[in-house]
């Protein structure tokens, strides 16, 4: 590989979706909420420009804003100069310290000494948080020329594991569990404060393998800053039995693999988590969801996934529009964080509604207690505490076949209810009921209030 060595809170939220409005001298509330905004990499890949990230941001703001979605990240691949090389062929941009910085050929703000910090300011000028993707570990250019590592006595070869390189991207060597270690991550962290980062993607660490030296010495370099970033770890499945790791260090941590437009199980992308398993995934860790600490079921797949999606051809979601409504039902009532993946500037309206029901996305942002409430064969149902009383009911049918749907309120653990009943998806109430009865086609879902 060859390189280039280049020099180098929002007001006004509404409580329910204040998940990362948060001041920097109480770190202790980021991610208060489950986070909720739009990642670049299901519909640009490593390919992403400055001037597609703009747009997609403004229209987040115009749009969906309003209705709490308040981040944009750009995904991987922001400092190498042409993404569309073979890996070995790949050309990255370097700080003479060893970190990355964003080329500025697709980053034209970016040039000289600037870094993120000019596209950062026009994000939050826009009343939106910044967020970055990176891959764990040190630049194996860094350590080959074993550059000094900022603000400390250190360098590359002191803190890199050579033995250790990412299964899927070899751009970096794993950071060894020493000062030079905590040296190098310090020191990125404090890059990424400096340009006004609000959200950290971290690959390559939570499976995959599971690596929780680095993500204790990550947490603790966001920690130093000051600036409260929310740190974000990929990808699944992250162990169950380090849940409480995880909730300790990190505020969001995938559950699964990679989940794309695929409602069953597909044999030809076996790196990818189907719509319908991971209702099943999500009530192992259902417990573990609560302010500050999230586990996150993924992007959501939906609208149009191009033109350079990260996964096969452009393309609208191949998920039916009754498979997207129970993919947005099953990740609200999760209490996963909410990322889009689409082309936001491509949203057709009936998207744009899924995406902007507002009784619907308090049952993200504002309930508790969710857990499993019953599983019966392909049906389950899911149940949660509405924040203002009730309980919130999500039954979906995972089933390819029609279901009769008939439990009386006490089987699925709701008691002292009146049974009088809100359709939130169709925002109509639907008088009171002494049990749950509905017919369900396949892969169809509803939500409901019930008092």
């Amino acid at each position: 590989m060859r390189s280039l060595l280049q020099a180098a809170s929002v007001a006004g939220c509404a409580a329910v979706f204040s998940c990362l409005c948060v001041s920097a001298q109480d770190p202790s509330s980021i991610a208060s909420q489950p986070p909720m905004g739009w990642n670049s990499w299901d519909a640009y890949g490593l390919t992403i420009s400055e001037a597609e990230f703009k747009a997609n941001a403004q229209w987040l703001t115009k749009n969906l804003k309003k209705f709490g979605w308040n981040l944009a990240v750009v995904d991987e691949g922001w400092y190498l100069v042409d993404p569309t090389v073979k890996p070995e062929q790949s050309q990255f941009v370097l700080s003479p310290d060893g970190r990355y910085r964003p080329s500025p050929n697709r980053y034209p703000s970016a040039a000289g000494d600037v870094g993120f910090k000019a596209l950062a300011d026009s994000v939050h000028a826009l009343g939106l948080q910044f967020g970055i993707h990176i891959i764990r570990g040190i630049p194996k250019e860094a350590v080959a020329k074993n550059l000094s590592i900022a603000g400390s006595a250190f360098h590359a070869q002191e803190a890199a594991d050579t033995s250790d390189t990412c299964p899927w991207n070899t751009y970096n060597y794993g950071v060894k569990n020493v000062p030079a270690g905590q040296a190098y991550y310090d020191s990125i962290a404090a890059l990424y404060a400096s340009w006004g980062v609000d959200f950290l993607k971290v690959d390559c660490i939570s499976s995959h393998p599971y690596k929780e030296d680095e993500i204790r010495m990550m947490s603790e370099a966001l920690k130093k800053t000051g600036r409260p970033i929310v740190l974000s770890l990929s990808p699944g499945p992250s162990p169950l039995d380090k849940a409480e790791v995880l909730a300790a260090n990190s505020n969001m941590w995938r559950i699964s693999d990679d989940v794309w437009d695929h409602w069953a199980h597909d044999p030809k992308m076996s790196f990818s988590q189907s719509i319908s398993e991971q209702f099943a995934v999500a009530a192992n860790w259902a417990k573990y969801a609560g302010p500050g600490h999230w586990p996150d079921a993924d992007m959501l797949p939906i609208g149009f996934l191009g033109p350079r999606p990260g996964e096969g051809q452009p393309r609208n979601s191949k998920l039916t529009h009754d498979e997207q409504r129970t993919l947005m039902t099953g990740w609200c009532i999760f209490h996963s964080p909410l990322v889009l993946g689409a082309n936001l500037t491509k949203m057709d309206d009936w998207t744009k509604s899924l995406v902007t029901n507002p009784e619907v996305l308090a049952v993200n942002q504002s309930s508790s207690e969710q857990h499993e409430a019953m599983r019966d064969n392909d049906v389950v149902v899911w149940a949660a505490k509405a924040a203002s009383g009730g309980e919130y009911v999500a039954v979906a049918n995972l089933s390819d076949v029609p279901r009769q749907i008939d439990y009386t309120w006490a089987q699925i653990g709701i008691t002292g209810a009146q049974g009088s009943v809100r359709d939130l998806w169709q925002h109509r109430n639907l008088g009171k009921h002494n049990s749950l009865q509905i017919s369900l086609q396949p892969h169809e879902s509803v939500l409901y209030r019930v008092n």
